[in-house]
């Protein structure tokens, strides 16, 4: 079985680097209200990979767009927010202070920001939809979905236990583990751009 596509994920969504956010987002919140945050966003995280896995080419087919391109884009922006964990900072693109007040106001802050677009954006979106195309059987698709799975548990481990990781990593130990899974997502999407250049100019195999 390929687990490239399991480290991909668990390296774009690094839980890890959105303990923080967590953190900030929850202050206030009861035991009950932080438990119900953390289940919705787990099984929110979830249900955007399995989305993509199971009609994200079908979305490509309706737009008429060729897999190669969406895999040199895809990289593209894979690399991106391969450069901003680099930097420490979350993979995927925030969001402006207001939509950050008016999801707090909604009391909807587990699906916005934290779930869309701080753990599940589009890079993530991009990446479960390459990998949905290389699966040929329908166990493969069942895996890409059931990756979806493990990232929503590490989404609630690392959130139900956000204060005691906060407390033993530090902030600095956050940014350590962010620039690591940087790398390795930097490698990915340079795996990823290369393949989907090589379908578009064969010439370059």
């Amino acid at each position: 079985m390929d687990f490239k596509p399991l480290i991909t994920l668990l390296a774009i969504v690094n839980p890890l680097a959105i303990v923080p956010f967590f953190i900030h987002y929850t202050q206030g919140f009861s035991a009950a209200q932080r438990r119900r945050t953390i289940l919705i966003s787990s099984f929110s995280a979830f249900a955007v990979i399995a989305t993509c896995a199971l009609v994200g080419l079908q979305v490509l087919a309706f737009f008429g767009i060729s897999l190669a391109s969406f895999q040199v884009g895809g990289g593209m922006l894979l690399l991106t927010s391969a450069l901003s964990m680099l930097n420490a900072q979350p993979a995927e693109a925030k969001t402006t202070q207001r939509e950050v007040e008016d999801a707090a106001a909604r009391d909807s802050i587990a699906v916005v920001p934290l779930t869309i677009p701080l753990l599940t954006g589009p890079a993530t979106m991009s990446t479960v939809v390459i990998h949905a195309d290389q699966a040929k059987t329908l166990l493969q698709h069942a895996a890409l979905v059931g990756y979806g799975v493990v990232v929503a548990l590490a989404t609630a481990l690392c959130f139900a236990l956000a204060r005691p990781i906060s407390r033993a990593l530090g902030q600095t130990g956050i940014n350590v583990m962010t620039r690591l899974m940087g790398l390795i997502l930097a490698a990915l999407a340079v795996e990823v751009m290369a393949d989907g250049l090589v379908k578009l100019f064969p010439a370059l195999s």
